[in-house]
């Protein structure tokens, strides 16, 4: 199991990966793009020193970039290694995914070969997993095409931890390698498309072969490209779309003649593309395919101008991003999730709970606009129905944020709130000592699956810790927070079989109201000193009773 820290680590991990990975797509040119490369390795991924290989066109790799130190720099940039040297360093040692690791004890044949290296000396390892100077870790780039070519090869070197790098930090390396050969693939394109431009420019002569150039580049693009009107009646009506952006999406190009992306986007996405600037704009979003799923994409505009008659379109390049975000969103649910239930942890549960409370309850000074008007918001630029919303004394939004007030305790008014049921297990302790941890762990497995089951749509059931879970149920009177709990405490006390036994555990609940002018620290605080004094409640009876 998993320490508490451990989902903090790595998402601080991931924030520092995806910002490393953004920075790959800022370069404006291909040695721009090969020295963010290295620079990321350095500065997102742990390691003092970074080399990118890259592959030329006659087979050898040549060192294009360096990072972390500036006198191995001098040295090694420019320098070339045979091909056949760099398949046998590719083809050794230990594969760790996509990667190649090399230690020092198989490395020293590779001492005298022609591949440009760099390393130091130093002391033997004092321990297991301990980096030694002389090993190696190679991270191969590849092109998202066909055939699997081989782009070049980021050899790493001095983790600043001292260690091998272990599973979280192989997987980084591995998925930075991959977008890293994106982003160098798609330089090499913008390369070659800017370059399509400057003739379309410069050579009125030769409009026809220029033209023909472009539709070349155009049509045989191994990544998703479109022309779309701009200005008029038909703006954003795509006029083109390459077989590569057809096959992407699941449609004839005559059908995509028929829509624009706006027609095209998810419902939630919208506002990202009507963000996203004409020119020179960015963004990731979903498109819908024929089969009616959806698929992420990132899109890039630029715009070209038709030299005949003066005409701008959008050209916009589509490229397919739905492994990278398959990654992002298992690294993020990894990092949110209990290792073990995979219900929300404590740090996720306290993150959903803070979006619903703010530092201030609904005043009665505020002044409230009537449900039917319309109010601009000055920051983002745009209108909203007052309906739903809170607003400040002068009748602009406050925090486009509705207030979560507590139902009284005593009576039963109707009023409906967030309610915290804080949940610990009677007597799973002893169930640890008599059969072990693995039965342990099986009954809390169970236990998460019928709190799951036992609550609504849209609840939250979390692991706090241990035998500690807690249920977020908004929308619930003080009645039906209590029958909640009845019903909860009824499903948990059922007999669990585990390995042809049947153990049982009982269920205490302390139900709290969480209400805006809280802290999350104060809702929880409050739950577990009402589930405090039920168990001891409880333990009273069940003494009396015997």
């Amino acid at each position: 199991m998993e320490t508490e820290s451990e989902p903090y680590v790595r998402l601080a991990t991931l924030r520092q990966l995806h910002k490393v990975v953004a920075d790959l797509n800022t370069a404006r040119s291909l040695a721009d793009t090969l020295q963010t490369v290295a620079d990321g390795v350095v500065s997102g991924l742990g390691y003092e020193l970074a080399c990118v290989n890259l592959v030329r066109p006659d087979g050898d790799l040549v060192v294009a970039a360096f990072a972390g130190s500036a006198a191995a720099e001098a040295l090694m940039t420019g320098r070339v290694g045979p091909r056949d040297a760099w398949d046998r360093r590719l083809s050794m040692g230990e594969s760790w995914g996509e990667l190649r690791f090399i230690p020092h004890a198989e490395g020293w044949v590779l001492i005298e070969d022609d591949v440009p290296q760099w390393h130091t000396e130093g002391p033997e390892p004092r321990f297991e997993d301990e980096w030694h100077p002389a090993d190696r870790l190679y991270a191969p780039m590849f092109s998202t095409g066909g055939g699997r070519e081989l782009l070049g090869v980021i050899s790493v070197d001095r983790p600043r931890n001292g260690r091998r790098p272990g599973p979280w930090g192989q997987e980084a390396l591995q998925m930075y390698a991959s977008q890293a050969a994106i982003a160098i693939s798609n330089a090499r394109l913008r390369a070659n498309m800017q370059r399509a431009l400057v003739r379309l420019e410069r050579e009125q002569q030769a409009l026809r072969a220029s033209e023909e150039s472009f539709r070349q580049a155009f049509e045989y693009a191994p990544s998703g490209m479109a022309i779309a009107e701009m200005g008029g009646d038909q703006h954003g009506r795509l006029l083109r779309a390459n077989d590569a952006l057809c096959r992407l999406l699941g449609r004839p190009a005559s059908a995509m003649r028929r829509y624009s992306f706006a027609d095209l986007v998810h419902p939630e996405d919208i506002g990202t593309l009507l963000r996203t600037s004409a020119e020179g704009g960015r963004a990731e979003l979903r498109l819908g395919r024929r089969d009616g799923s959806y698929l992420w994409v990132s899109l890039r505009n630029s715009v070209v101008a038709d030299t005949a008659d003066g005409s701008r379109f959008l050209l916009t390049h589509v490229e397919d991003i739905e492994d990278r975000k398959r990654h992002e969103l298992a690294l993020a649910h990894r990092a949110s999730h209990d290792a073990l239930t995979g219900l929300p942890n404590s740090a996720e549960l306290r993150a959903r709970l803070s979006a619903r409370l703010c530092e201030r309850p609904l005043a009665a000074r505020d002044a409230v606009p009537d449900p039917g008007d319309t109010v601009y918001d000055a920051e983002t630029g745009a209108l909203f129905n007052a309906e739903g919303f809170d607003f400040g004394p002068a009748g602009t939004v406050y925090d486009h944020h509705v207030h979560v007030v507590a139902p009284d305790d005593e009576v039963d008014d109707g009023t409906k709130g967030l309610a915290v049921l804080f949940c610990d297990l009677d007597g799973f302790k002893s169930i640890n000592d008599r059969f072990g941890h693995q039965t342990g762990d099986a009954v809390l497995v169970e236990v998460a699956h019928r709190l799951t089951t036992g609550v609504r749509d849209g609840d939250t059931v979390a692991r706090l810790g241990g035998d500690e879970f807690v249920v977020l149920a908004d929308g619930l009177g003080t009645a039906d927070a209590a029958d909640l709990a009845v019903r909860l405490r009824s499903a948990i006390v059922l007999p669990i079989r585990v390995d042809g036994r049947a153990v049982k555990v009982g269920a205490s609940f302390g139900i709290s109201w969480a209400s805006c002018g809280m802290s999350v620290e104060e809702v929880l605080k409050s739950a577990d000193q009402r589930m405090y004094v039920e168990k001891r409640s409880r333990s009273k009876v069940h003494r009396r009773a015997g």
